[in-house]
């Protein structure tokens, strides 16, 4: 079921890079247009392995909902900023393990409630909600019936943030985990990653050209010590820890330092309340 709906502000501008619509593309998908091709190619001359590092993410996503259902069952999922639908989707991952598990996703690109309808809102474990990811109150509302509030959430915020401003009028990321955070219930998890670079250069000049592409809706790219500070007064899972996201419980060996990208990564990892 498609939720909170507004169909007057459903228009798909083509000419704007969306960066659902980018992340989509590289990944090698198909419903994105030249403006977000464009960008993308942009985007690689600043960062070289972005490419890499939206699949390394994607790798994530599947490894850690997969961890959260088989070793800490846990069956319902909030999935802040889901993004185009693409292959093994969040609710097909965990369903295919549990056939029980319940997904919200959360997203108000345009983009991805068109296809959403579709794809992501295929059964009665899952639902999609037309909202802002900071507009908690909304997210709630709207799940109130869906979730088993008595039972463990694990809310996701994967590679998102770096969409969000430090202050938009809408509080900053890190107050909207401690609300989210506030609302799940007791043994419920949050798992956390976004771009992240120790250089200052490519935090600014990403920041720039993604702010100008996007018509100012993009945040920044952070520093490692800015993303740990979600984390503050969560319980890491440790191991592994916080870290590059390619090092989070791999299925194979990865990449050793000496190989990898110096330009940004996907920082983060999963707490538990």
């Amino acid at each position: 079921m498609v939720h909170g709906e507004k169909p007057q502000t459903h228009r798909i501008d083509i000419n704007t890079p969306s960066v659902a619509r980018m992340y989509d593309a590289l990944l090698g998908g198909v419903t994105n247009y030249a403006a977000d091709r464009d960008a993308c190619n942009q985007l690689l001359r600043i960062a070289p392995s972005t490419q890499l590092l939206a699949r390394n993410n994607r790798a994530f996503l599947r490894r850690v909902v997969r961890y959260l259902v088989k070793d800490r069952g846990i069956g319902q999922f909030l999935d802040h900023g889901s993004g185009l639908p693409t292959q093994e989707n969040v609710h097909e991952i965990a369903q295919g393990l549990n056939g029980e598990c319940r997904v919200a996703y959360v997203d108000n690109d345009p983009m991805v409630h068109a296809f959403g309808r579709s794809t992501l809102d295929e059964n009665d474990g899952t639902m999609v909600i037309d909202a802002d990811m900071r507009d908690s109150a909304t997210i709630f509302r709207e799940t109130e019936d869906f979730f088993d509030w008595q039972k463990p959430i694990a809310a996701l915020f994967i590679s998102v943030l770096h969409c969000l401003k430090d202050n938009s009028g809408r509080g900053t990321p890190a107050e909207m985990i401690e609300r989210v955070a506030s609302k799940l219930p007791s043994g419920s998890y949050l798992v956390i990653c976004q771009l992240a670079s120790d250089d200052p250069r490519v935090r600014n000049d990403v920041t720039e050209l993604m702010r100008e592409q996007t018509g100012d809706a993009w945040g920044r790219v952070r520093s490692p010590e800015e993303v740990r500070a979600y984390f503050d007064g969560l319980t890491i899972i440790d191991p592994p820890g916080l870290g590059n996201v390619v090092d989070w419980l791999p299925e194979v060996p990865p990449q050793p330092p000496e190989l990898r990208a110096t330009d940004w990564v996907e920082w983060g990892g999963v707490a538990s309340l």
